[in-house]
Order: C-alpha cells, then sequence, then structure tokens
C-alpha cells in the first residue's frame, strides 16, 4: 500500500465534496484528517480517502438490503 498524499482539488475529485463540507466534516470527525505537509499546506492520505468512499458505499449497499 502506497501512501500518497493528495491536496484538496484530488479529495474534491474522489468524493464531489466541497472544501466547506470536507472541512465540517473533518471537524465533525466523519471524515479523515488532513496531514501537515508543509508550513502552510495540508494533505489527506489517499488510502483513507478511498476507504472512507468504498464505507460510504458499503453503507448504501447494506440499507438496500
Amino acid at each position: 500500500m502506497t501512501n500518497t498524499i493528495l491536496r484538496l482539488p484530488g479529495v474534491k475529485g474522489k468524493t464531489g465534496l466541497s472544501r466547506s463540507t470536507i472541512y465540517d466534516k473533518v471537524q465533525k470527525k466523519q471524515f479523515p484528517e488532513p496531514v501537515k505537509i508543509g508550513e502552510r499546506a495540508v494533505g489527506w492520505v489517499e488510502a483513507e480517502i478511498d476507504a472512507w468512499v468504498k464505507t460510504r458505499i458499503t453503507e448504501r449497499d447494506g440499507a438496500r438490503s
């Protein structure tokens, strides 16, 4: 498993969420926390974002059963 870091545009592209929704969900502990990658830069671990998306799909499919 690689630990690729995604910047905000990549996270938005993978999730379909807006910037404000991402940060709101982070604050509510409903979304992976970003990691500091520079003095004024953060990113998200791609594997954590992929797992979050997979969980949303699993929850959806479970609700249909």
